[in-house]
């Protein structure tokens, strides 16, 4: 069934084969009254996009390498679908932003190679399920000054900001909240103390307890990496600065995230750890739309447990607030440097250890500088990944 309501949304999910990119696909696909997926994007992987192409039927595919459009173009064509094909990052931009292409924008592309795209679709007014955090860590306020201007909305995708989402009031009016607590799992070494991580490989650190992340993502939530950046998220999202915004590990990962009232309510927004739930949110927003997670029986989950992180374990959560504390160019600096060490840990590079050692070097290396365009944040995070690299290269960090 097409464009039966004047509410019909045409989404465009960029980083399609990843895990949050077929969540979204999962939810669209629950709702054809209500939503169809538009435009497909992947990065290298041709055969998943052509699959996902053969199951939602998109108007237009992409793929980030330029060098295998023919192969998409090809596998579209084997497949029998009417698709467009599309190649090279420029691609992802223009459907992003392109009225016709698409109203709504799941902007799920790993890393930092997503701000483009991301801030594409905020400049042409759309709606973005904001599911790439680097890019936000790295030109937040750029980000919200773009959607400000043309009238974009965000609705975040991490299970800890879509729950703040959730708890404010309508239109996100922050000025009766006096702190905002963002909870973690803890990660696979929770309650491990610094001494016992030095031999962690990376198949330990992408074995996450409770959810189902890409490599990345989760060698972040192991170093608690992945909670400092969304401190950082949080700040600019919802205009909190950092001595308002806190941190608990809750091993259960069933309270999402706290928003603390000045009158002293405190709302919590909890759930099964499923993406498609804060999919839902972003996708029917300002509606709630069936997510195909079921509800949550606390009865048979038991009790919630709370504690402090360990800084001494997990000192990249002291690193990215820091950088958040610092300002200006110190969390494009700390983004770009935790990319490179947690890439040269995947590949048996690096430490897990050094990770935070590296990031530390970095932001030592290059001390935070006013950044008022995204080319001065373009030209902090090229410096970073330099750095980083030659500190790895030399071996001053391994």
């Amino acid at each position: 069934m097409q464009n039966a309501t004047a509410d019909f949304r045409k989404v465009a999910v960029l980083g399609a084969t990843g895990s949050i990119g077929t969540s979204a696909l999962d939810v669209v696909a629950r709702h054809p009254d209500r939503m169809r997926a538009s435009v497909l994007g992947a990065g290298r992987d041709v055969d998943g996009l052509v699959a996902l192409c053969a199951a939602h039927r998109p108007d237009h595919a992409v793929i980030a390498d330029p060098a295998l459009h023919d192969a998409l173009a090809q596998g579209l064509r084997d497949a029998r679908l009417a698709t467009t094909p599309h190649a090279g990052m420029a691609a992802f931009d223009a459907l992003a932003s392109d009225a016709d292409a698409c109203d709504t924008v799941v902007a799920a592309i790993v890393g930092a190679a997503g701000l483009d795209s991301t801030l594409a679709a905020l400049r042409a007014g759309k709606r973005v399920l904001l599911a790439n955090k680097e890019s936000l860590v790295l030109a937040g306020g750029l980000m919200m000054q773009a959607a400000r201007e043309a009238g974009a909305v965000i609705v975040p995708i991490d299970s800890e900001h879509n729950a703040i989402h959730q708890c404010l009031p309508p239109g996100g009016d922050c000025g009766g909240v006096s702190r905002i607590i963002l909870t973690a799992s803890g990660g696979p070494f929770r309650g491990r103390s610094r001494e016992s991580l030095a031999d962690v490989t990376p198949a330990q650190a992408i074995a996450h307890p409770k959810w189902s992340m890409g490599p990345k993502i989760s060698v972040d939530s192991a170093t608690l990496m992945n909670k400092g950046l969304e401190l950082i998220e949080a700040h600019h999202l919802f205009d909190m600065p950092a001595d308002r915004l806190d941190v608990l590990v809750h091993p259960q990962s069933l309270v999402h995230s706290f928003v603390e009232f000045v009158d002293g309510s405190t709302l919590a927004q909890l759930g099964l750890p499923d993406m498609r739930t804060a999919l839902a949110v972003g996708l029917g927003h300002p509606h709630r739309i069936a997510s195909g997670v079921p509800g949550l029986d606390l009865l048979r989950h038991g009790q919630l447990d709370f504690e402090a992180p360990d800084h001494d374990a997990f000192p990249c959560l002291g690193l990215a607030r820091a950088a958040l504390v610092a300002g200006g160019t110190a969390p494009a600096v700390l983004n770009a440097a935790n990319e490179i060490a947690v890439s040269a840990f995947l590949q048996g590079q690096l430490r897990f250890l050094a990770i935070p050692a590296l990031v530390e070097h970095v932001l030592a290396a290059l001390p935070a500088a006013p950044a008022a365009t995204l080319d001065v944040l373009r030209d902090a995070d090229a410096r970073a990944r330099a750095a980083a690299t030659q500190a790895l290269e030399t071996g001053v960090i391994h």
